[in-house]
């Protein structure tokens, strides 16, 4: 079994030692300009055309949970690969876990209005403030996949009313569900906390705009922790210097590294992390894809297939 590995920043010794070890027999290579060479299998993050064009590949994994850039450079170049064959991704990884992380600790320095007093202590003032209520502080996700399930699950534990709005209705214990286009003012309008996992797809780029911002509760949250691209930066600065927002919590952006001159950084209502919120972990992928390529090998069931047409 030919395998070719390919990732901008990855340590790709050590991908190449893992990957041999956890499949056994399997010749595992770093893709490098020119390789045309056979290859079975190939592991890829925003690979060039030349790496995966006009070969017959069994299947091709993204190292990452988003597959857009794949599919966005299909749209210009076709011919990169072929429709028969099968696109995964990492699914989990390890990611849920940290994404659990990030939002909990986020909707709950919300809840326990740590910005409100970090705002006073710039002040230098000493004042209790009156507590919010869970009954009030509906959570909304966007977004039912994987990571938007591990996400709703560790919030039930802190007793928040949850709900979440997708593609299709969910049916999550605890959860309330919305579906559809018809679907998302309802679901908008009692959300306080809204949580961005949405994929990245035709329709959802820009979909957190001013008329959606203006559909939530006063003073609502918004923390994206999907793509820059779903977010209307600007329309999100309006919505906070209007009050109808109380605060943002950005992980990504509409440009990567955010510049400079962003006014997103002076901001004091908005928080922000550099893209960190679930990273790949090694271990967990290695294993993920290992088993993936085994089951294909042996013709049983596997899970992360992307559906090209739905983008994810």
């Amino acid at each position: 079994m030919e395998i070719i590995f390919y990732h901008p920043t990855f340590d790709t010794a050590w991908w190449l030692k893992a990957l041999a070890k956890a499949i056994p027999g399997a010749n595992v290579r770093e893709w490098k300009a020119g390789d045309n060479a056979h290859a079975d299998y190939a592991l890829v993050w925003h690979p060039p055309v030349e790496m995966l064009a006009g070969r017959k590949l069994k299947a091709v994994f993204a190292l990452g949970a988003g597959v857009d850039s794949i599919l966005s450079k299909l749209k210009a170049h076709p011919e990169m690969l072929d429709t028969s064959i099968p696109l995964f991704r990492l699914e989990d990884t390890g990611m849920g876990l940290q994404m659990q992380e990030y939002a909990v600790s986020q909707v709950l320095h919300w809840f326990r209005r740590f910005d409100d007093y970090q705002a006073l202590k710039s002040q230098a003032k000493w004042q209790p403030l009156q507590e919010y209520t869970r009954d009030e502080f509906t959570i909304g996700i966007m977004g039912a996949g994987v990571l938007g399930a591990k996400v709703a699950e560790s919030l039930q534990a802190w007793g928040f009313p949850l709900r979440c709005w997708s593609r299709t209705r969910k049916s999550w214990p605890g959860v309330e569900s919305f579906a559809g286009t018809e679907e998302l003012s309802a679901f908008l309008s009692q959300t306080r906390v809204l949580i961005n996992l949405l994929p990245n797809t035709a329709e959802t780029v820009g979909i957190i705009n001013a008329g959606l911002l203006n559909q939530l509760q006063d003073g609502a949250y918004v923390l994206n922790l999907a793509r820059g691209v779903h977010l209307n930066e600007d329309d999100l600065l309006a919505s906070l210097n209007s009050g109808k927002l109380k605060g943002a919590m950005l992980d990504v952006y509409s440009r990567e590294p955010l510049p400079e001159d962003s006014p997103l950084w002076k901001h004091s209502r908005v928080a922000m992390t550099p893209h960190i919120a679930a990273v790949t972990r090694p271990a967990e992928a290695v294993d993920y894809i290992s088993r993936t390529i085994l089951n294909l090998e042996s013709g049983k069931a596997v899970t992360g297939q992307v559906d090209r047409v739905r983008g994810y």
